[in-house]
């Protein structure tokens, strides 16, 4: 009998772009990337609260294709939230578009929206045809600074969070700064989240900027805005394609700080929680325990509790107490489901200081219950 082992080398480009009106002053930033890649066609989702915010905006949409060459096969609207995600319903609406619009591996499909819808479409994106060319636009700051710059796709399954998933990347990544300003000033400020983490894991002299900075960041002043979502989107993308593991092949999941429980508190609450106040809450567990068990000085939180307090972040929820028939805090179930989801041994980020990640194999539940405690005493919170 034989073997051969093959080499399969591939690249990707990633193309990230910031601009201000991608369909009008901003027009040749979206001309140039749709020219690059060739394509003739493309459909356009856009998610339903974007469209009522922006109610000119299908109209912008076919004024800039009629002045290009790629024709537009249609626009269609549909719904955003975790609720486009909770099963395949949407990508199966997906797939009907893309196949009524006759588009190919070649063609565009563009998705307007925040992340979790830009999470459906681009899973609909990445199977159809087996990958059609997706350009994503994200609206929101979670979307603008972290997930919307991935490669990953996903919808949810089995009580799970992004269970049905792919890694896809996308043709490019289009941050509009112009749908930035228009979200909820709760929304806006909420997906903020995403930068401390990258901050406090990637980039000490991006956090000490967020400290300086977080008044401006708290009211929202569009330039601090802008340089923050840019900062944190960069060193999201620098770590994807730099890092040596951009489909995550090993165990080891950087970019996932304070996420282990923040996957299992949107899904305890059967996603009431939104996933940036999720990921607040998970952040600050997982600084506590940093410095409860000693890998990190105590000054790591002293700093970054009141970052998440200037931000108007929460920083716990009455999920972290529920219990299983057994007495456990169901919240620790996410220690497995992390596992599991991402194969091979435990593997949480923890921190050393700020900028300096350390990953460890083993989470004490007594500390990490104790810091659940000194959460929901540090917010007055009941049980």
């Amino acid at each position: 009998m034989s073997r051969y082992d093959f080499q399969i080398p591939v690249t990707f480009k990633h193309r990230v772009v910031f601009t201000r009106g991608a369909f009008g002053e901003g027009g040749e930033d979206l001309a140039a990337v749709l020219s690059e890649g060739g394509g003739r066609r493309a459909l356009v989702l856009i998610e339903e609260t974007v469209a009522a915010a922006w109610p000119d905006l299908a109209r912008e949409v076919e004024g800039f294709f009629e002045q290009h060459e790629v024709v537009l096969r249609g626009i269609h609207v549909a719904p955003g939230g975790e609720a486009v995600k909770a099963d395949d319903a949407w990508v199966r609406e997906t797939w009907r578009w893309i196949d009524e619009s006759h588009l190919d591996r070649h063609s565009y499909l563009l998705a307007i929206g925040g992340g979790a819808f830009l999470d459906a479409v681009g899973f609909a994106a990445a199977t159809a045809h087996r990958g059609v060319r997706l350009v994503r636009m994200p609206t929101t700051t979670l979307a603008q600074d972290d997930s919307g710059v991935g490669v990953k796709c996903a919808i949810n399954a089995f009580g799970k969070k992004n269970w049905i998933g792919a890694f896809s990347v996308p043709f490019a990544v289009i941050n509009d700064f112009r749908f930035l300003h228009s979200q909820p000033e709760e929304t806006r400020r909420a997906g903020l989240i995403e930068a401390v983490k990258v901050a406090l894991v990637k980039d000490r002299g991006f956090f000490e900027w967020i400290e300086a900075n977080v008044s401006r960041l708290a009211a929202l002043e569009p330039e601090a805005l802008e340089i923050c979502v840019e900062k944190s989107a960069l060193l999201h993308a620098n770590h994807i394609c730099g890092g040596g593991d951009p489909f995550e092949t090993g165990s080891s999941r950087p970019l996932d700080f304070g996420h282990w429980a923040a996957h299992k508190l949107e899904a305890l609450t059967g996603y009431r929680l939104a996933h940036a106040p999720a990921v607040a809450i998970g952040l600050a567990l997982d600084t506590l325990y940093s410095t409860r068990s000693g890998m990190a000085p105590s000054s790591l939180a002293e700093r970054v509790f009141p970052v998440l307090d200037a931000l108007g972040l929460e920083t716990h929820h009455p999920a972290l107490d529920w219990l299983d028939e057994g007495g456990k805090r169901r919240v620790f179930d996410g220690l497995d489901e992390f596992r599991e989801h991402l194969g091979g041994d435990l593997t949480v980020l923890m921190l050393r200081d700020i900028g300096e990640g350390v990953d460890v194999h083993r989470i004490d539940q007594e500390i990490a219950a104790a810091c659940i405690d000194e959460l929901r005493e540090r917010r007055g919170a009941s049980v």
